[in-house]
């Protein structure tokens, strides 16, 4: 176990805004460095809860997750120990069994919506980063996403979209944005990948960030921008 703290960035924007993606870079720079988490897997388990009530839930409010859980593992993982990740299932609303125990690496990156919603999570930041993207193009990619990864009905997803994710964005997700160390507003260039790149190697090496830089430069055209969770 190394004694030098890991050092953790938080990708934050709405939903369809390109954290995976982002995140995905990052770590791929950092072959042998990187971990990559969702905040996705902190959502609260509601298995409690009969089919029926668990769709009443908004899933598009801070309140869905389980904040004091992704405390702790953000606590463990700073400290240089193996740290659980939960395991949750968009399907059924609930966790599922299977967790992941999270080796420590010198980089952790976390992506979610509200990440930099709670002062006492932000502090346990290196870095943040927020992606602005416009409205329809993140609704085009969450109606990609959600027919094609979750089984979900076009109409449905076009129609909470209007209702709740879009106010809801609004509300929790786009303040968030003047907490950020940095903004990357869409399209995001190879310029901005490689800015970001120094910078998170700046934080973990103190030198060589340029190095580094050029050569997430070369994965950029193997990467899919698909991959827009």
């Amino acid at each position: 176990m190394s004694d030098h703290r890991p050092t953790i960035v938080a990708v934050v924007g709405g939903s369809g805004a390109g954290k995976t993606w982002l995140s995905r870079q990052i770590a791929t720079a950092f072959p042998t460095q990187a971990t990559c988490v969702s905040l996705d897997d902190f959502y609260r388990d509601q298995s409690h809860l009969k089919p029926s009530e668990r769709s009443l839930i908004n899933y598009d409010d801070p309140n869905a997750i389980e904040w004091e859980l992704l405390k702790e593992f953000l606590a463990v993982f700073r400290g240089n120990h193996a740290a659980r990740v939960p395991r949750y299932e968009f399907a059924s609303h609930c966790r599922s069994d299977a967790g992941t125990n999270c080796m420590p690496t010198p980089l952790l990156v976390i992506e979610g919506l509200w990440l930099l919603t709670h002062p006492e999570v932000r502090a346990l930041f290196d870095l943040s980063i927020y992606l602005d993207c416009p409205a329809h193009v993140r609704l085009e990619r969450r109606l990609a996403r959600d027919v094609v990864e979750r089984g979900r009905h076009l109409e449905d997803v076009r129609r909470q979209f209007e209702s709740v994710v879009a106010p809801m964005h609004l509300a929790h997700v786009e303040p968030q944005r003047r907490f950020a160390n940095i903004v990357l507003h869409h399209p995001v260039s190879e310029l901005d990948v490689e800015a970001v790149v120094g910078r998170v190697a700046q934080l973990l090496h103190g030198e060589g960030e340029q190095e580094v830089a050029t050569a997430a430069a070369s994965q950029w055209e193997r990467n899919d921008w698909r991959d827009v969770a």
